[in-house]
């Protein structure tokens, strides 16, 4: 290939650098000891050709200065051509190029690579070129808090708190239910309850779930022995000797469940009015200092959920963006409406929450659609997306909330508990 270049060209042959130890370093125009050059017609050369300067090389083999070619380098030669590098004689031959960073300055026309005349560069422009290595600082912003870091720290402070929220006249307890497992019942009465408890106000978790996993979430020991909601509905123990205020978050609390709580169902079938275990504890407790009650239910329609449904006034249901979560929530409705008209006359669905959206697809967005047309203004304005912060938050001991309140998930669930909040103030 060099072959066919040097004869389209119409370069002489050039041979190769090799260093002490005989290895070849980089083609050099400068032959080691005699030159073994084939002779070349020196008349068909345009003068200064691609990467010659002008004059005959054995001129520069030598170190003899080129009339009017000393300030005037060729195409990947230094600046000046009549200097061989430091270290190295005439006769020893060279191991590259070292290339002089200083422009050559002189004026007139120099020869193009194939003999064409170029006009030279304007000095203006090689003075630009120069000083392209100085370092460029970029300008700062008019406003300091309208960066990425900055967004993220204003999301995170106003997550954490910040203007109370306003106390309903009374408190409001609420079942989270929904027979569909895995939709984020569990999720959403943990960070709801972190969130409205960083606003000023007091929350009462239950844990109906024989899983336990709402008191992980809030750090409360749920191991077997520790008093929890299975004493309370098999042994009348009253509520106030199983609550447990949650570490780091004044105003939180949360009334554990352990793994005995599955065996709770059976223990209760021979027990008379078993299914208003719940509501009497919770008439029993002294709930004038607390703002809300939450009810974690598990996946079911048991008899756990049964007692959530007749102690609560309200249930919050969610609804996971897929068609699963959607079969299940016709068949709540109807045994919410049977707790209504059998026990609990003030039962209702206020507030429904989609969760798990993922606006990558279609099936999310008419999901949530279909949701919005059949319930309405129950349903809140705030979409919870999915995140990997939520599903991390449990495995520290931790709500999203205090986890990474920067996250889209924490963002989501405290705009969704400020809806909360703004309803009890009749305000959405």
């Amino acid at each position: 290939m060099w072959e066919k270049v040097r004869s389209i060209l119409r370069l002489p042959s050039c041979g190769s650098s090799l260093d002490e130890a005989g290895h070849q370093v980089a083609l050099s125009y400068y032959p080691r000891g005699t030159a073994s050059q084939p002779a070349v017609d020196r008349s068909v050369l345009p003068g200064t050709g691609l990467g010659w300067p002008e004059g005959p090389p054995a001129a520069r083999m030598h170190g003899v200065p080129l009339a009017g070619t000393a300030r005037i380098g060729g195409l990947g030669w230094p600046g000046n051509s009549g200097r061989i590098m430091s270290g190295q004689s005439a006769g020893q031959g060279s191991k590259g190029v070292q290339v002089n960073q200083a422009r050559s300055e002189a004026d007139g026309e120099v020869r193009g690579a194939f003999g064409a005349r170029a006009r030279r560069p304007d000095p203006a422009v090689t003075a630009v070129s120069r000083e392209t290595s100085a370092v460029v600082v970029p300008e700062i912003p008019p406003g300091p808090a309208d960066t990425p870091i900055g967004r993220a720290a204003e999301s995170a402070a106003r997550v954490r708190g910040g203007q109370p929220w306003p106390r309903p006249p009374r408190c409001r307890i609420m079942t989270i239910a929904n027979q569909k497992g895995g939709v984020g019942k569990t999720t959403t009465a943990v960070n709801l309850a972190a969130s409205l408890a960083q606003h000023g106000l007091r929350v009462l978790v239950i844990d109906l779930d024989p899983q336990g996993n709402a008191s992980t979430a809030l750090d409360v020991d749920h191991h077997i022995g520790v008093p929890s909601v299975y004493d309370v509905l098999v042994d009348d123990r009253p509520l106030a000797q199983v609550v447990r205020p949650v570490g780091e978050m004044p105003g939180l609390y949360c009334a554990p469940a352990t793994i005995d709580l599955a065996g709770a169902e059976i223990e209760l079938v021979p027990v008379v009015a078993r299914e208003l275990r719940l509501a009497r504890a919770l008439k029993a407790y002294d709930m004038s200092d607390l703002d809300y009650v939450l009810v974690d239910c598990p996946p079911s329609l048991g008899l756990l959920t049964l007692n959530a449904l007749v102690a609560a006034e309200e249930v919050l249901l969610p609804i996971q963006c897929e068609y699963y979560a959607l079969e299940g929530v016709q068949a709540l409705l109807n045994t919410a409406e049977l707790v209504r008209v059998n026990f609990n006359p003030g039962l209702h669905v206020s507030t429904v929450l989609l969760t798990m959206y993922d606006g990558r697809t279609r099936l999310a967005s008419d999901v949530a659609d279909d949701v919005r047309t059949h319930f309405g203004a129950s349903v809140l304005s705030t979409i919870i997306p999915r995140s990997v912060r939520v599903s991390e938050a449990p495995s520290r001991g931790q709500s999203v909330i205090t986890y990474d309140p920067a996250s889209s998930g924490a963002l989501a669930y405290t705009e969704a508990a400020r809806e909360l909040a703004m309803q009890s103030a009749g305000v959405r």
